[in-house]
C-alpha cells in the first residue's frame, strides 16, 4: 500500500492536504513531529547594555524570544547535537553551528520592530518584520544583542515551528432513498446538504468539509443518509510560524520521522 498525497490548499505559510493509504498512528506522527520535532532557530539568551523603556529587562527577553525566525535547517543544529559544544560546559556552549547573534540599537520616539533587528547571518531573520517590541519614548533607549539558538518545540513553545496543525479522517457520505423532506440540509452545520427534487446531495468536493458531527443522520426518520470516515485517509490542515514555509516544514517533519525509524533500526541491529 502504497500513500498518497493530494494537495488541496498551499501558500508560503499554511497547507491543507489529503493523506491516503496511511496508519493513524503514521497520520498522528507527522502531526507530533511538525509541532515538536522539528528544530528552528529562536532567542534564548539577550545581553542588554542599554535599557530606559518602561519594560523590565526580563519582559523584553520574553518578548524577543518568542519573535518567529527564518531558519536554515542546513547550517544549524541544535547544541545538544553541535559536534563542537556537545560536550562542553552549558555556560561555554556556542558556535557558528549551533547560534546566531542578532542586534537591536534604538532610541526614541519610535516604535521597535522586530525588522529592526539585524543579523549576523543575512539568511536569518525574523520571519515578519512588522511585530511590535516596544514604544519608546522620547529620550529613552534600547541597546541589545539577542543569541538564538536551535531548539525543539518538545521544550519550549519559542522553538514550536507549527502553530495550528491537525487533521480528521476523510469523510465517507451514503444517500439512499431520500424522499428530500430537508431536515438534514436544514441540520448541517456546514451547509453542505443540497435538495434536490431526487433527494439531497453534497458536492464532492464540498464532501471534504464535512465535520463528522452526524448530525445530518440523527435528525433522518428514514435512515436514508449515513456518515462514515475512511480509517486509512486523513485531511490535514497546517499552518506554520514562519521559520519553514509550509511546504519545508512538512517535508521536514518526514525527514525527521524518516530519521528516528532508521535510529530505532539501528538500535535493534545491536541487540
Amino acid at each position: 500500500m502504497t500513500m498518497e498525497v493530494d494537495i488541496l490548499e498551499l501558500s508560503d505559510r499554511s497547507a491543507k492536504f489529503v493523506l491516503s493509504n496511511a496508519r493513524t498512528a503514521f497520520a498522528n506522527s507527522v502531526r507530533r513531529a511538525m509541532i515538536a520535532d522539528v528544530p528552528t532557530l529562536a532567542i534564548e539568551y539577550v545581553n542588554i547594555y542599554d535599557n530606559t523603556s518602561i519594560l523590565y529587562d526580563e519582559q523584553l527577553a520574553l518578548r524577543l524570544s518568542l519573535i518567529p525566525l527564518v531558519t536554515d535547517i542546513e547550517s544549524y543544529v541544535p547544541q545538544a547535537d553541535c559536534p563542537t559544544c556537545k560536550d562542553k560546559a552549558e555556560a561555554e556552549r556556542g558556535c557558528p553551528l549551533c547560534e546566531v547573534s542578532l542586534s537591536l540599537s534604538a532610541e526614541g520616539p519610535c516604535v521597535v520592530h522586530s525588522g529592526d533587528m539585524i543579523s549576523s547571518d543575512p539568511k536569518v531573520m525574523p520571519a515578519d518584520s512588522n511585530i511590535p517590541v516596544i514604544d519608546l519614548k522620547k529620550g529613552q533607549k534600547l541597546v541589545l544583542e539577542a543569541i538564538a539558538h536551535m531548539g525543539y518545540g518538545r521544550d519550549s513553545v519559542k522553538w514550536q515551528a507549527g502553530v495550528a496543525c491537525g487533521y480528521k479522517n476523510m469523510p465517507l457520505v451514503s444517500i439512499e432513498n431520500c424522499d428530500a423532506c430537508g431536515r438534514c440540509a436544514a441540520e448541517c452545520p456546514k451547509g453542505i446538504i443540497h435538495v434536490e427534487e431526487s433527494g439531497v446531495m453534497i458536492l464532492e468536493e464540498d464532501l471534504i468539509k464535512c465535520s463528522l458531527c452526524k448530525l445530518c443522520e440523527r435528525v433522518c426518520e428514514i435512515d436514508a443518509i449515513k456518515v462514515a470516515y475512511d480509517e486509512n485517509a486523513f485531511v490535514f490542515t497546517m499552518e506554520s510560524d514562519g521559520s519553514y514555509s509550509a511546504k519545508e516544514l512538512v517535508l521536514n517533519a518526514n525527514e525527521v520521522i524518516k530519521g528516528k525509524a532508521e535510529e530505532l533500526v539501528e538500535i535493534l541491529d545491536r541487540l
